[in-house]
């Protein structure tokens, strides 16, 4: 089952070790030595599962998941413990990592758990929609961006669903008027750009871009990795 995997690990032996033997699995694997990093890494890049020792230098382990926690919820993570760390395995369990492993570990074992992880997320209806740093949940309607909750309306929360969903395309002002409003096209309206404008301002984080793009007399694309 291939997967990006970030590994979030300060020993170089094991980011070796694992960068190394996880491709033999089929996985590709990302690394990263400390835990401002990893979250930044986790946060930015769309991966599928994270592999995070929880004794870190910058950020501990523990407020590294707490981080993903809040923004990417139904991102699986899989912690690193020593043999003695218990108190560690029940706090990383109790913030919402899926299992653990002790250390030293079989990498083929590693590789089972992180299939088992994966093919849970794969049969598990989709609760929450990922773009770049931007999470949204679909029940509770709540979106962040990088862990910061971004409040929006009923209207906002529709269109940056309707652009996520739709990321990379170009889609016309007729296109999403009728997805988002639910009626045809009229020449003389800019609500949506007007809505454009909204999120835009909502979305921006001090000099970070929006993933928002104008294409010139078409429309709007939503594209998180420009």
């Amino acid at each position: 089952m291939p997967g990006l995997i970030l590994i979030i690990e300060d020993e170089p032996g094991i980011v070796d070790f694992l960068e190394r033997g996880l491709p033999a699995y089929g996985f590709e694997v990302i690394s990263a030595r400390d835990g401002l990093a990893g979250t930044e890494q986790a946060l930015n890049v769309n991966i599928d599962l994270v592999v995070l020792d929880m004794m870190l230098p910058e950020r501990s382990g523990f407020d590294v998941l707490t981080a993903l926690r809040a923004a990417k919820p139904g991102l699986p993570v899989i912690i690193l413990t020593a043999l003695s760390d218990v108190e560690h395995r029940v706090a990383g369990l109790d913030a919402g990592a899926v299992d653990y492993l002790t250390k030293p570990f079989s990498l083929s074992e590693l590789a089972a758990r992180i299939r088992a992880q994966l093919r849970v997320a794969a049969q598990t209806p989709a609760t929450t929609i990922e773009a770049g740093d931007i999470n949204v949940n679909l029940i509770t309607r709540e979106v962040r961006r990088g862990g910061e909750l971004v409040r929006l309306s009923t209207t906002e929360f529709e269109l940056l669903v309707y652009l996520i969903q739709n990321r990379g395309a170009v889609l016309s002002r007729e296109q999403i008027l009728r997805a988002v409003w639910g009626y045809e096209y009229d020449p003389g309206t800019n609500v949506v750009d007007v809505y454009v404008g909204y999120l835009r301002r909502k979305l921006r984080r001090g000099e970070g871009r929006v993933p928002i793009v104008t294409v010139r007399s078409v429309g709007y694309r939503f594209d998180a990795s420009d």
